[in-house]
């Protein structure tokens, strides 16, 4: 069976996702040394597809999101398994990732708290020698 040729608006220069996404050609070529993505070659010229597109999303998003490249390496790999799979592992990074930052929020509020308290102490102390 052969395969349709592809159109044109499915394919996608490396400058053009870069302008796209607002990143660096460097960093796609990053995430495609990490094996994060898999363009086509057509001599030195990457060639990207729909799916390199959509997997690029996900690798923004998760990144925006504090998670690791190892995590989204995971994700990535079960992009064409089993969606039960892949949800579930989605489900227990994220489970993990809000837990980290509820963490790191209580130990922000308490900083905050303690901060205050010392530069009310120190306001005080301004005062009572002025």
């Amino acid at each position: 069976m052969n395969r349709p040729e592809p159109d044109s608006r499915d394919l996608f220069a490396i400058a053009d996702l870069a302008k796209e996404f607002g990143i660096s050609t460097r960093a796609i070529r990053f995430y495609e040394a990490k094996g994060l993505l898999a363009p086509e070659r057509v001599g030195a010229t990457r060639i990207f597809r729909r799916r390199d597109r959509a997997r690029l999303i996900l690798i923004l998003r998760g990144k925006r999101l504090g998670f690791s490249l190892r995590d989204i390496s995971d994700y990535l790999s079960l992009y064409d398994a089993d969606r039960s799979q892949q949800v579930s592992l989605l489900i227990g990074k994220v489970d993990e990732r809000l837990a980290s930052l509820q963490a790191q929020l209580s130990d922000l509020q308490t900083t905050i708290s303690e901060l205050k308290e010392i530069k009310k102490l120190a306001d005080e102390r301004i005062k009572q020698a002025g």
